[in-house]
């Protein structure tokens, strides 16, 4: 009769410490959503007012907002689907290689092998998103089961 209770009690102060620990991890994980997208917003904003300020926009700014725009995205999957999507973060990366390949032959005005590495690096980044979303198709991964609603949880603790 003792082990029962003393399990019991074992079971239950694994559960009260689970259902904390979930608590604490979740706060943080909203909490640094809302700052990564905070960030992001203000960045962005921030870059606009130079452009703005600046009295021009280049091909450059305009491919600096939009990497602020995948990144906001990114914050926003990342937020409804508890999933980080690996095709947004390639597709910053070809963003900014591109952006920085504008750059570099608008101001220097020579190819050189820097810009065929570059280039490489782009099309080894879309050869990833092809093998990626290729892998995603043919082998999906397995979806965690949904948590219960507040009200089923409620109801599965009364009976």
């Amino acid at each position: 009769m003792k082990s029962k209770q003393i399990e019991a009690l074992r079971e239950g102060m694994h559960d009260f410490a689970q259902s904390v620990g979930n608590l604490m991890v979740e706060s943080f994980h909203y909490l640094a959503l809302f700052g990564i997208g905070g960030i992001t917003a203000w960045a962005s904003v921030v870059a606009f007012l130079g452009m703005l300020e600046k009295g021009h926009i280049t091909v450059d700014d305009i491919l600096l907002l939009f990497i602020y725009l995948e990144l906001g995205a990114m914050v926003g999957i990342y937020f409804k689907t508890n999933h980080m999507p690996v095709r947004f973060l390639i597709y910053v990366a070809i963003t900014a290689l591109t952006r920085l390949l504008i750059s570099d032959v608008s101001h220097h005005h020579r190819p050189d092998m820097g810009v065929v590495y570059v280039s490489g690096a782009i099309l080894l980044l879309g050869l990833a998103i092809l093998v990626v979303r290729y892998a995603s198709s043919r082998f999906p991964s397995v979806q965690a089961p949904m948590r219960l609603s507040r009200e089923r949880e409620r109801e599965a603790g009364e009976v």
